[in-house]
Formats: structure tokens, sequence, C-alpha cells
């Protein structure tokens, strides 16, 4: 298996794992589903990393071996010009096919070069996505167990309200606010008794008598006092 192929593996086991993980859990346990659905992601990411490392040695192993073999190749030719200018021909012929052999090496070892730097990068890419995945799973373990624990608040709220019975209070209320409708009527017939009774009548009697008795004595006084008036005036003709 190439290492894009183990790559693109490991990220598909990755992204579907917490879906298929969740739907065999116990509901009734949120809490412990996001504990192991970001554990285990944890343990593949540590498998990605190890796996990332391996191809970054690749990559450098690579980059070591090609630039030896440049190098080599550098060398080869400054020898074969000398012996070709000295006129060293069985030297020249051995360099020539040396010269060869490390240009067909350094070809095929540059595009292994860029294959593993591309295989390198992607690995790196994966890790950091990985990295994201498990930031994000464990930001929404922390709003989903909030709103789970707050949604199980107003349940138990809510349960309670349910269980309480508040017939016997207001009963209890409605004996006292007739009590109070009774006392008041009792007053007010009590006040209506004492208006119509003899008594009250009789009182009532005696201050109008009065009042007629005070009238009739100061229409007499002024009646007097208008007489006196008159006889004055006669005298004083």
């Amino acid at each position: 298996m190439s290492d894009i192929a183990f790559f693109a593996r490991v990220m598909n086991l990755v992204k579907g794992f917490v879906s298929i993980f969740v739907s065999d859990v116990e509901k009734e346990h949120p809490e412990i589903a996001y504990e192991n659905a970001i554990s285990s992601m944890i343990e593949k990411y540590s498998k990605l990393k190890a796996a990332t490392a391996a191809i970054i040695r690749r990559r450098e192993d690579i980059d070591e071996r090609l630039t030896r073999a440049s190098k080599d190749l550098a060398q080869t030719e400054a020898e074969l010009g000398t012996a070709v200018a000295t006129g060293q021909d069985d030297l020249a012929l051995i360099l020539l096919q040396k010269k060869n052999q490390l240009e067909v090496q350094v070809a095929e070892m540059t595009t292994d070069m860029l294959t593993a730097r591309k295989d390198a990068d992607d690995a790196k890419t994966s890790i950091l996505q990985v990295q994201g995945e498990i930031r994000k799973l464990k930001d929404e373990r922390d709003v989903m167990l909030a709103r789970m624990q707050s949604a199980q608040a107003r349940i138990r709220i809510e349960e309670q309200l349910e269980g309480l019975s508040v017939d016997a209070e207001v009963r209890a209320l409605d004996g006292v606010r007739e009590h109070i409708k009774n006392t008041i009527a009792r007053a007010n017939l009590g006040k209506e008794l004492a208006d119509t009774s003899l008594d009250a009548r009789l009182a009532t009697l005696r201050s109008q008598t009065g009042d007629v008795q005070a009238k009739q004595q100061l229409a007499e006084l002024k009646a007097k006092f208008a007489a006196r008036q008159a006889a004055q005036g006669q005298k004083s003709m």
C-alpha cells in the first residue's frame, strides 16, 4: 500500500468514526460517548503522527541520497573532462559509463523526491485536519453537555410543577374569602337594623322636634324684635 493510499484510508476512518461510534452508545450517558470518541480520535492521531514521521524520514533519506548522487555526478563529469583532455581514453570510457548511471539515478531520485515531498505535505495537512476535528469535537462536547444539563433541569422543574396540586390552597382561600364576605354582611346588617330600630327612629324624631322648636323660637324672637322696632319708630314720630 502506498503512503498516499494509507493516509486516505486513515482520514476516511477518522471522518467516519464518530458517527459510527455514537450510534452504539447509551443515549443516557452522552458524556461517556464523547470521552470515548475523543480518546479514540487521539489514539488515531498518534498513529497518524507516527506514520507522518516515517514519511518525513523517507523524504529526508531520499534528499540525502539525491544530494550525494548529484555531487558524485558533478565530480564524475569533472573527472571525465580531465580524462578526455589528457587523452586517457580508458578512464574516460569508465567515467562515461558511471556518468550515465548517475544521471539515471539522479533523475529517478528527483522524481522520488518530488513524490516524497508531496506525501510529507499531505501527511502534515492530514495531521492538522485531525487536530482541528479533535478540537471541534471537544467544543461540541462542552456545548452539547451544557445543553443536555439545561434540558434535564427544565424537565425536573416541569415534573415538580406537574406534581404540585393547588386545589387545596384554592379551596382554603375560597373559605377565607367567604368568611370575610359574611363578616362584612353581618356588619352591614347591624347598621341597617340600627338605622330602622324604634330607638333610632325616636332619636331622629327628637332631633327633628328640637329643630322645629328652635325654628319656632327663632320666629318668635324675630317677631318680638320687629314689634319693638315698630314701637320705637312710632314714639320717635
